[in-house]
């Protein structure tokens, strides 16, 4: 089954504490992986920041128990079920969602609505949010998967308008954008230093050599097309017999539109190295970069305790 959303973890954790012993959070991941039937890839399942979904999520349903004051922390990384946890148990909640957080506990309640948390606050923040998720919203993901979420969401629609804006260049503008972005990413320092773009051609591409390295030891083919259709076999077969004219072994083809399946594959059998690039990896590698692109204020850095600036072991 898929990983569970963060609401149908709470109770669970909550009754895996019950003993009443001191437990690490790591003991109620594994404990409740039977429960929830995970199989080993949904256990190492990962969030975009490399952490496993399914930890990151036990660990926010501890800590939601925790300023609910259901389980106490005596030390990092360890909780303990408090008797007001032991009285929700014997209650029999058929869940535990911040809704019924917030009811039947005023700290959880204080806690949500300090005028510190993102989603009670008095600025424009406040509108991103409701104060009490609905079990059909916010509630179903952690904070921090909230954020990711935003995040991805904006990239993708700033994926689609910037590949937009760039397939309405003018071609000779697009070869000049292909060596900025690959100066940006690395090679061969300046621009000035780093490439040589040929003249405007009638095949609204170019034949350019960009260094891989600021002394120019190592070279690099490149083509770009600022096309809204395909890039066929033709055209990719056409860019390697140019690198083997130029006796170069790496090139890239850089398109604002897509490539066929067949040119994909004859990439994968040939001597050079040549590595194929759309329009959807191009303004991905663009917003990475930031080519075209400009940072909104203000910026918003996720930040996390430090556990081993608190571990006096």
């Amino acid at each position: 089954m898929p990983i569970p959303d963060y609401r149908d973890i709470t109770l669970p954790a909550l009754k895996f504490f019950s003993d009443g012993k001191i437990h690490r959070t790591r003991e109620a991941d594994k404990a409740l992986v039977p429960l929830f039937q995970l199989t080993p890839a949904e256990i190492e399942e990962t969030l975009p920041n490399g952490r496993p979904r399914w930890s990151h999520r036990v660990d926010w349903a501890c800590f939601d128990l925790y300023r609910a004051e259901l389980l106490q922390r005596p030390k990092r990384g360890h909780y303990q079920i408090t008797p007001l946890g032991q009285q929700t148990l014997a209650q029999n909640p058929p869940a535990l969602t911040r809704e019924y957080l917030v009811t039947n506990s005023p700290a959880f309640k204080e806690w949500l609505n300090k005028p510190s948390n993102p989603a009670t606050s008095s600025d424009k923040s406040a509108t991103l949010a409701p104060a009490i998720p609905t079990a059909d919203q916010a509630d179903s993901q952690t904070p921090e998967e909230r954020l990711i979420a935003a995040y991805a969401e904006h990239n993708e629609a700033l994926t689609h308008d910037l590949l937009e804006q760039v397939r309405a260049m003018d071609p000779f503008r697009f070869e000049y954008l292909v060596v900025d972005l690959l100066v940006k990413m690395g090679y061969g320092g300046s621009r000035a230093e780093a490439a040589r773009v040929t003249q405007r051609t009638n095949d609204e591409g170019i034949d350019g050599v960009i260094n891989k390295d600021r002394l120019g030891l190592d070279t690099i083919y490149v083509q770009a097309k600022r096309w809204q259709t395909a890039v066929g076999r033709k055209e990719v077969q056409s860019f390697v017999g140019a690198l083997a004219g130029q006796g170069a072994s790496k090139g890239v083809f850089i398109t604002s539109g897509d490539f066929v399946p067949t040119a994909t594959d004859y990439v994968k059998n040939i001597a050079q190295k040549v590595i194929l690039i759309d329009g959807a990896r191009l303004a991905k590698l663009m917003i990475e970069h930031d080519v075209g692109v400009s940072k909104e204020e203000p910026t918003y850095t996720l930040k996390r305790i430090d556990s081993d600036y608190f571990d006096t072991n």
